[in-house]
């Protein structure tokens, strides 16, 4: 099972000694042209969270497939406007250590806890620029979470400054992808570089108040989403139950997309009612809650691309049932070109690996 420490060669923030820190970069973007770029996209994030919130107030149960994105609006906002400031503002030594080659294998790893590269924010970038890369994790992530998420960076590791980033390609130059790691973070931007998969790759998010917590996980930013979760597992009858709940969970990093032909556990979704289909689409709705509207999209314009939320399977674990309470700390769904995988004990881990096509 995957823990707290990385399987990679890379150093991991908690299980080494902590290296003193370098000499921080001579600034080279003036503070002028850092509010300059911030504030051109200001107004357009207004109106993407005024779309977003009319989104996630829709009163419907279904999850439509979204159209194309609003292109003048999501243009302007993107996160990745701001990636490519901070590409443009670094040094020739920075690029040195930040920015690796598209096809470099770090761009597809997904760990617990990493560093896509040696030095930290803090280690390897200026004030300015530390404040570019606070505006990158403000715009993959909506208004409701970005908070928390900063709450949870402080929680586990001490705040944004501890983590690490690289840029994979060239954004002036075809395809690029700016990934942001660290502990119980896996977070990406790519502009649609990568036209097949979701989130620009495998993503994990995850967060321990307490390493080992308690049944009811106080302070889990994520522990809303198994309760979700759970409410579906109790309003299955009997006989789906026997279907659903099973004895021994995957390997939480065990995320491998298998494509039509795989076997996938648990429960479909299309075998279940209309109000539970309804109970699972909420899930659906809370899983991608933390992200910005056009991630969401890409999820579930991949999973409608794959045979819509029918051909998902849903499957709970009896293994490692916090407290024996019955509410059920591990739980996966799966389909050809989906896994979400929920671990709960000790505390919150969550992978993610989502596509228009299983490679």
């Amino acid at each position: 099972m995957a823990d707290e420490i990385s399987h990679s060669p890379l150093r991991c923030p908690d299980s080494e000694a902590a290296e003193p820190h370098a000499p921080a970069p001579e600034p080279v973007l003036s503070r002028r042209v850092f509010l300059q770029t911030v504030g051109a996209v200001v107004l357009a994030e207004a109106a993407s969270h005024l779309l977003s919130a009319q989104a996630q107030g829709n009163p419907a149960a279904s999850l439509p497939v979204p159209a194309r994105p609003a292109a003048n609006v999501d243009r302007a906002s993107k996160a990745e406007t701001l990636v490519k400031t901070l590409y443009d503002s670094l040094t020739p030594r920075q690029r040195e250590v930040v920015c690796l080659p598209w096809d470099h294998p770090r761009r597809q790893m997904v760990q617990a806890n990493w560093a896509v590269i040696e030095p930290t924010l803090a280690e390897q970038f200026t004030p300015d620029q530390r404040e570019i890369v606070r505006g990158i994790l403000r715009k993959l992530t909506t208004e409701a979470w970005y908070p928390k998420i900063l709450a949870q960076m402080q929680n586990d590791s001490g705040g944004l400054d501890t983590y690490h980033a690289a840029f994979f390609g060239d954004p002036d130059h075809g395809k690029f992808e700016w990934v942001l790691t660290g502990r119980h973070v896996t977070l990406r931007a790519d502009g649609h570089s990568d036209d097949n998969a979701a989130f620009g790759g495998p993503i994990f998010y995850g967060h321990a108040p307490q390493f080992n917590e308690t049944p009811t996980h106080p302070g889990n930013i994520y522990w809303f989403q198994a309760q979700q979760a759970n409410k579906v597992f109790g309003a299955l009858d009997g006989k789906q139950r026997a279907i659903a709940l099973l004895d021994r969970a995957p390997n939480e990093d065990q995320i491998a997309l298998q494509g039509a032909r795989g076997a996938f556990p648990g429960i479909p979704i299309g075998a279940l009612s209309r109000d539970q289909k309804e109970l699972v689409q909420t899930v659906m709705r809370d899983l991608l809650a933390p992200y910005r509207p056009s991630d969401a999209d890409d999820v579930l314009r991949d999973i409608h691309a794959n045979g819509g939320l029918d051909d998902i399977h849903l499957a709970f674990y009896k293994q490692d049932d916090l407290g024996s309470d019955g509410v059920w700390d591990i739980w996966r769904l799966e389909g050809p070109a989906l896994v979400w995988h929920f671990r709960g004990a000790p505390h919150v881990h969550t992978w993610v690996h989502v596509a228009k096509k299983a490679a």
